[in-house]
């Protein structure tokens, strides 16, 4: 294996928790262990604003000339531009300066989550989208949106799979949460586009759960009274969340993947959801969760599934295969170096996860 150096640019970081900050944790560490040089640029290196509408958001106040600065003086085989934000866009453009060819990601349904907060047709936000990602040699996107995003006009698309910390989220005790049963669990951002009163307003048996921090929690809070929100948990504390509840529900219609749901399974906890993108790549319906219209008669029917099935499924997804199809996927500057040579030639190769 040939270390390397690779700049990792995004505007989601810590503190911020979601599928994207794990992702991208995830797989800078896996790199790290590899023996590669890994830099991320990230907005704990610049000054930040709030975001309009979701201030636990932070923006990065910078130029492109910084970026380009960076870059120059880290000078990496290979840069990865994670998001569509400042920083990303700031990054996009000191490459270009640079004629330095880089990948990007689509990680997020951006255009459909400003609509939710403001009057912008989607067809200009998916025309800005697809003019910063057209610039990219390739953009990595999760297995369940290729063809949409083909549709779309966008190109050069590669999969990109995500994975799961299968010695953190595991099956524990049912003890550590005190209340009613069953319990029914949605852990995740507590925002507009996570369309949580799908979830809430259903009529069902023993305790709803939330954990998670959003724009939304102190509204919803005094809506639902009778919820139990537990504010954002990380690590063992949020591992112990999970699999305490008996099904994890998951009302978001917009997410193009969902870590969060392989992280349940791996709990042992099965999943309701609606049937769209990511639920229904990730949850094996009838056997790790139940994806139907109806959210509440796919909760109730969740209770019976077998969370030995959940665990099993869940093992399928490893980030060592989501790291090795990440750095198969970069645009590696030296072109005496191969792709195949900057990954351990003696890991298994990326498995299946469907």
């Amino acid at each position: 294996m040939k270390p390397v150096k690779i700049c990792i640019v995004t505007d989601a970081w810590h503190p911020q928790i979601n599928g994207v900050v794990t992702t991208l944790t995830q797989t800078s560490n896996t790199l790290k262990g590899w023996g590669h040089q890994v830099k991320m640029i990230t907005p704990e290196l610049f000054r930040t604003i709030p975001c309009p509408t979701y201030p636990e958001i932070r923006l990065s106040i910078t130029a492109p000339g910084t970026i380009r600065s960076m870059l120059k003086e880290f000078a990496p085989n290979a840069v990865h531009i994670a998001t569509e934000g400042p920083l990303g866009w700031a990054a996009r453009s000191g490459c270009r300066s640079l004629g330095i060819r880089f990948t990007t990601s689509y990680h997020t349904k951006f255009p459909e989550y400003i609509r939710l907060r403001a009057p912008v047709p989607l067809s200009w936000s998916y025309a800005m989208v697809k003019r910063f990602h057209h610039a990219a040699v390739r953009t990595m996107v999760a297995p369940t949106l290729i063809d949409e995003l083909r549709e779309k006009g966008f190109k050069n698309l590669v999969t990109w799979s995500r994975g799961v910390d299968t010695t953190l989220f595991r099956p524990r005790s049912k003890e550590f949460l005190d209340i009613p049963r069953p319990v029914f669990i949605y852990v995740g951002r507590v925002a507009v586009e996570k369309n949580l009163p799908a979830f809430l307003d259903l009529d069902l048996p023993g305790s709803k759960v939330v954990v998670g921090d959003g724009p939304d929690l102190a509204h919803l809070k005094q809506s639902y009274p009778k919820v139990y929100f537990m504010g954002a948990k990380r690590g063992e504390e949020l591992a112990k969340h999970i699999a305490a509840a008996d099904v994890f529900v998951f009302p978001s219609l917009t997410d193009t993947f969902g870590v969060v749901l392989i992280e349940a399974m791996a709990c042992g906890i099965p999943v309701a959801a609606f049937p769209v993108t990511g639920p229904s790549y990730v949850v094996k319906h009838g056997v790790t969760g139940f994806i139907e219209n109806d959210l509440k008669a796919a909760a109730l029917k969740a209770l019976d599934l077998d969370p030995a099935a959940c665990r099993a499924h869940a093992s399928k997804f490893s980030w060592d295969a989501c790291t090795r199809q990440f750095a198969s996927n970069l645009a590696l500057q030296d072109a005496r170096i191969t792709n195949q040579e900057i990954v351990p030639q003696t890991a298994a190769g990326m498995r299946a996860t469907a």
